[in-house]
C-alpha cells in the first residue's frame, strides 16, 4: 500500500523538486542535459525564492557523491549549480551563495586534486560575479587558507603539482577580487590575511625561477608556456598591490619583507631586487614613499644583522628609491639619507670593534671587515644613485645635510679623542665625503652662492687643512665637481704643456654676475686652501693633478680680470715655495709644484691671450725643455717620474719671473700694482684646530696685519710686511685692558658730542654739519665722476669664448637713440 501511495504522490511534488531530480538523476554518460538545465534555470528566474533550496538540495546531494565517490554526478551537481550561479542575480542570491560555498569548501578539502581544480574553477566565476545586494555575514577565511595551502603543494607527480598551485593562485586571485573593493566584505588587508596570500605568491615566483634556472634546456612548448605558476603569480601580486589603498600598504609589504628574511633572500639580491621592482610600478605613485619608508625601518631593524644581509637591504632600497623619485618620494627624502648615513656609522663601528653592541646572543658572531666595507660601499651608492634623481633644491639640501654630518675638530664639533677614536674620526669622514661626492657628481647650478653656500663651504675646505692625504683629495674632488658647470672636467685629467689648448675644446662662458659676487666673497678663501694645499708633504701624483683641475675651472668658469690676478700670484707663491723650501719638502714634491705652475701659466697665458705673455711663459717652458725637464709635467706626472736630486739654486731661466709677468699684463690693462704684490696667505683659527697638535702643545697664532692704506703707499711698501706678533699670556691681557678703556674713551667721546649738541651755539652746529656735507659731497663727485667715465677696456682681456672679448659699458651721454626716443 506504501509505495503504491508514494507513486500516486510523487506527481504532487514541488515543481523545483521534479527539476532538479530530472537534472540530476540523468545518466552519467548523458552528462548534463541541456533542456533539462535550461527548464531549471528558467524556473529559477521565474521563482527566485525557490532558489535557496534548490542550492540547499543541490549541496546535499553533492556532499553525499563526494562520500560514496561518484565523482561523475559530482562534476554534473557543480557544473548545474555554475550555470545557475551566473544566470540568477536577484536579491535572494545569498542564500544560494552560501550553498554554493559550502559545495566548494567541500570539494576544496577533497585529497583527490581534480576535485580540488574543480572547487576552485567554480569559486573563480563566482569571484567575477557582481552581486546586486551586500553580504554581512559572509567570510573567507577557510578559501584563504586553503588557497594559500594549495599554492605550496608538494605533489609527487609534478604536472599534477604544477596545476594545483596553479589552481591556489588562481583561487587567492578570486579572493582579492571578491572582497578587495566591497567594505561590506571580510578585510582582506588584515595581517592575518596578508600573512598567507603575499608568502604564497613570492613561493611560486621564487619556487618556478629556480627550476629554470637549473632547466638546462629552454625548448617547451607554447601551452606550457602559459600554464607558468610564476607568471600567474606575478600578475596576481600586481593586481593586489594596485588595489592597495593608502592605508594598507603596509599590510601588504611587511610579509613580503619577513618572507625575505625567513628564507634568506637578501644575499643573493636578484628576487629581493625583482620583488620590489614589482612591487614599486604596481602600487600608485603616491604611495611610494611608504615603501621606502618600509625598508628604510627594515633596515634599522636589521643593523645587527650580518653586512651581506643589510647590502642586500641597501641595494633593494636604491632601486626602489630610483623607481619612487620619478613618482613621489614625499617627506621621506631626508629621512632615506639620515638612516643611510646612521648605517654607515654603525657600520664602521662593527668593523672597528669587531663585534654588535649590546647583541650578547650574536657574542659568538665574527664580523668580517671585508664584508663590512662592501656594505659601505653600497650604502655610498645608493646615496649617489639616488640624490641624481633628485631636483636641484632637493639635491642641495641633502648635500647640507650630509655635511652636517661630517666630523670636523673645531670648537663646535668635538672629535672622539684616543686611537680608536681617531680611527672612527677617520673613516667617518672618509665615508661620508665619499658620500658627498657621489652627490655632487653631476650636480648643475648656474648659481655658486646657491650651489656654495657659506656655512657648507667653510666646513669643506677646513677638511682641506687636515693631515690625511686621502680626506684632501676627496674634498678636491668634491670642489671640482661643484665648479664644472660646462663638462671640461675630464678635459683636464691629464697635466702637460700643450702649445694650443685648442685641441682640448674647452666650453668656455663669460663669467655671470652671481659668479663675480661669490669669488669676491670667498675667493681668498679658496685661494688660501689651494696654497696651503701645495705644501703638504703627504701629496701624490693624484693630488697635484686634483690641483690642477681646480685651478683649470676656476679660470674658465669663475674668472675676470681680478681673478686672473690673483690665480697668478697664487701660482706663483706656489713656485717660490718649492724655490726656497722652507717646508723641507722632498724632491717629488718641490718638481711637482714647478711643473704645476708651468702647467697652469701656460694654460692662462693661451686664455688671456695677451702675447707678450704667452711669449715669456713659452721661453720658459722651452728653456726647461732642453736643461731642466724634471720641471715640467711631461717627466714629472708619469708612472716613473724623471727627477733632479739637486734642486737648490735653480738659474732664473728656468723660472717664471713676477717682475716679468707684471710688467706685460701691466701693459695690457691689467692691475700692475696688485701683480706684483707677493701672495701670503692668512693663517687662521681653522688652520690650528684642522692640524693634529695636541692640546698640551704650544700654539703659536700668527697674525698677519694688512696695511688699509691708499694704492700709492702699497705700490711703494709693496715688500714691506707688518712683522707678526707672537700672542702671549701678557699681550691677552694687556688686549682686555685696553679693550675697557677703548670704551671707556668711546662714552666720553659720546657724552661730549651730546653736550655740544644741546649748549652750543645754532651757528657753530650749522658750520660744523656744512663743512661735513661739503666733504660728502666731493667724495660723490668722485664716484661720479669714474663711474661716468671709466677706464679704457683692456686690449688683453679673458675671452667669453675664443675670438669673443667681453663687452663694457659706454657712457649714456655718448650713446645714440632712435628718432623715436627724442620728444
Amino acid at each position: 500500500l506504501i509505495p503504491g501511495v508514494c507513486g500516486c504522490c510523487g506527481a504532487l511534488r514541488p515543481r523545483y523538486k521534479r527539476l532538479r531530480d530530472l537534472v540530476l538523476k540523468t545518466p552519467l554518460k548523458d552528462g548534463l542535459v541541456k533542456t533539462n538545465m535550461e527548464k531549471l534555470t528558467f524556473y529559477a528566474l521565474s521563482a527566485p525564492e525557490k532558489l535557496d533550496r534548490i542550492g540547499a538540495y543541490l549541496s546535499e546531494r553533492l556532499i553525499r557523491d563526494v562520500g560514496r565517490h561518484r565523482y561523475g554526478y559530482v562534476c554534473i551537481a557543480m557544473e548545474a549549480l555554475d550555470q545557475l550561479l551566473m544566470a540568477c542575480h536577484c536579491q535572494s542570491i545569498n542564500l544560494f551563495v552560501e550553498s554554493f560555498l559550502k559545495m566548494v569548501a567541500k570539494l576544496l578539502e577533497s585529497e583527490k586534486p581534480n576535485l580540488q581544480i574543480l572547487g576552485t574553477n567554480s569559486f573563480v566565476k563566482f569571484a567575477n560575479i557582481e552581486e546586486d545586494t551586500p553580504s554581512y555575514h559572509r567570510s573567507y577565511d577557510f578559501f584563504v587558507s586553503r588557497f594559500s595551502e594549495m599554492c605550496h603543494s608538494s605533489h609527487d607527480d609534478l604536472e599534477i603539482k604544477t596545476k594545483i598551485r596553479m589552481s591556489g593562485i588562481k583561487g587567492l586571485q578570486g579572493v582579492v577580487r571578491k572582497t578587495v573593493n566591497d567594505e561590506l566584505q571580510a578585510n582582506i588587508w588584515d595581517p592575518q590575511h596578508m600573512d598567507k596570500i603575499v608568502p604564497s605568491l613570492l613561493f611560486n615566483l621564487q619556487h618556478v625561477e629556480e627550476a629554470e634556472s637549473r632547466s638546462p634546456s629552454p625548448l617547451q612548448a607554447p601551452e606550457k608556456e602559459k600554464e607558468n605558476p610564476a607568471e600567474l603569480a606575478e600578475r596576481c601580486l600586481r593586481e593586489l598591490l594596485g588595489r592597495a589603498a593608502f592605508g594598507n600598504i603596509k599590510n601588504a609589504i611587511k610579509p613580503v619583507l619577513i618572507h625575505l628574511d625567513n628564507h634568506s633572500l637578501w644575499e643573493p639580491k636578484v628576487f629581493a631586487i625583482r620583488c620590489f621592482k614589482i612591487i614599486m610600478y604596481s602600487i600608485q605613485p603616491q604611495h611610494s614613499h611608504l615603501v621606502i619608508q618600509q625598508l628604510l625601518s627594515h633596515l634599522d631593524a636589521n643593523s645587527r644583522s650580518a653586512a651581506t644581509v643589510r647590502a642586500g637591504i641597501v641595494e633593494v632600497l636604491s632601486e626602489a628609491a630610483i623607481i619612487a623619485a620619478t613618482g613621489s618620494v614625499g617627506p621621506t627624502v631626508l629621512e632615506m639619507f639620515n638612516t643611510l648615513l646612521r648605517q654607515l656609522r654603525l657600520s664602521i663601528d662593527y668593523a672597528l670593534t669587531g663585534s654588535y653592541d649590546g647583541a650578547i646572543s650574536l657574542g659568538a658572531k665574527t664580523i668580517k671587515e671585508h664584508e663590512e666595507r662592501m656594505f659601505q660601499e653600497a650604502v655610498i651608492k645608493t646615496i649617489g644613485s639616488f640624490a641624481t634623481t633628485l631636483p636641484t633644491y632637493q639635491r642641495s639640501e641633502v648635500i647640507l645635510f650630509i655635511m652636517s654630518k661630517v666630523p670636523l675638530p673645531s670648537l663646535h664639533h668635538p672629535m672622539e679623542t684616543g686611537r680608536t677614536g681617531e680611527n672612527r674620526n677617520r673613516l667617518t669622514q672618509i665615508m661620508l665625503l665619499k658620500s658627498l661626492l657621489q652627490v655632487s657628481t653631476g650636480f648643475q647650478c648656474s648659481n655658486m652662492m646657491s650651489a656654495l653656500p657659506s656655512n657648507f663651504l667653510d666646513r669643506l675646505l677646513s677638511t682641506a687643512l687636515m693631515e690625511d692625504a686621502e680626506i684632501r683629495l676627496f674634498v678636491l674632488e668634491i670642489l671640482i665637481s661643484f665648479i664644472d658647470r660646462h663638462g671640461n672636467r675630464h678635459k683636464f685629467s691629464t697635466i702637460s704643456t700643450l702649445s694650443d689648448i685648442s685641441v682640448l675644446k674647452l666650453k668656455v662662458d663669460k663669467c655671470s654676475r652671481q659668479d663675480t659676487v661669490f669669488m669676491k666673497k670667498h675667493s681668498q678663501q679658496l685661494y688660501r686652501h689651494i696654497y696651503l694645499s701645495c705644501k703638504e708633504e703627504t701629496n701624490m701624483q693624484k693630488h697635484y693633478k686634483a690641483l690642477y683641475g681646480l685651478l683649470a675651472l676656476i679660470s674658465i668658469e669663475l674668472a675676470n680680470e681680478e681673478v686672473v690676478v690673483d690665480l697668478i700670484r697664487l701660482v706663483l707663491a706656489v713656485q717660490d715655495v718649492a724655490q726656497v723650501n722652507e717646508e723641507n719638502l722632498p724632491v717629488y714634491n718641490r718638481c711637482a709644484l714647478y711643473a704645476l705652475g708651468a702647467a697652469y701659466l701656460n694654460l692662462i697665458s693661451q686664455l688671456t691671450t695677451v702675447p707678450a705673455f704667452c711669449q715669456h711663459i713659452h721661453e720658459v717652458i722651452e728653456a726647461r725643455k732642453k736643461e731642466a725637464p724634471y720641471m715640467l709635467p711631461e717627466d714629472v706626472f708619469v708612472e716613473r717620474p724623471r727627477l733632479s736630486q739637486n734642486l737648490d739654486g735653480v738659474v732664473t731661466e728656468f723660472l717664471f719671473r713676477q717682475s716679468k709677468i707684471s710688467e706685460v699684463l701691466g701693459g695690457s690693462g691689467y692691475n700692475s700694482d696688485r701683480l706684483c704684490m707677493p701672495y701670503i696667505p692668512q693663517l687662521t683659527d681653522e688652520d690650528r684646530l684642522s692640524k693634529r697638535k695636541s692640546i698640551g702643545e704650544t700654539i703659536s697664532l700668527q697674525v698677519e696685519v694688512e696695511s688699509r692704506n691708499s694704492p700709492e703707499k702699497e705700490e711703494i711698501e709693496n715688500t714691506e710686511r707688518v712683522p707678526a706678533e707672537e700672542i702671549t699670556y701678557e699681550t691677552l691681557k694687556k688686549a682686555i685692558v685696553d679693550s675697557v678703556a677703548v670704551e671707556e674713551q668711546e662714552r666720553e667721546r659720546r657724552r661730549q658730542v651730546v653736550e655740544k649738541f644741546q649748549k652750543a651755539p645754532f651757528e657753530e652746529i650749522a658750520a660744523h654739519c656744512g663743512a661735513r656735507a661739503s666733504l660728502l659731497q666731493s667724495k660723490l663727485n668722485q664716484i661720479f665722476e669714474i663711474t661716468i667715465r671709466p677706464p679704457p677696456s683692456p686690449s688683453g682681456t679673458i675671452t667669453a669664448a675664443y675670438g669673443q672679448p667681453q663687452s663694457h659699458s659706454i657712457p649714456v651721454y655718448e650713446m645714440k637713440f632712435p628718432d623715436l626716443c627724442v620728444y
